[in-house]
């Protein structure tokens, strides 16, 4: 399974907190790629809230984070890359388990 190049977004998901503030979580690229490659994870694929539609969001397992992570992924020809990644928020965690009456 091909993972995500945090190369150009790694800093961004790093500083979280100091764009949102502390309420928020710094995620590390290592856990982003452990919630993508999680055999249970959820995949919308146009991510839903993309404008684009060009984006995939995975909500998925870090157990090195000990929480559930949304990715949101953008491909072209030649890469997997990783945009963004937050710890989920009630709706994603909702999505993933099947509770959200979607799945």
């Amino acid at each position: 399974m091909a993972l995500p190049d945090w190369r150009h977004r790694s800093e961004h998901i790093r500083t979280r907190t100091d764009r949102y503030g502390p309420g928020e979580q710094n995620i590390e690229p290592a856990w982003a790629n452990e919630a993508y490659a999680d055999p249970y994870a959820v995949e919308f694929r146009p991510d839903f809230a993309s404008t684009s539609g060009q984006s995939v969001r995975t909500i998925g397992w870090s157990d090195t984070a000990g929480f559930l992570i949304t990715v949101i992924t953008v491909e072209d020809s030649e890469n997997l890359w990783g945009a963004t990644a937050w710890k989920s928020d009630t709706g994603d965690q909702r999505r993933y388990t099947g509770e959200d009456g979607k799945e």
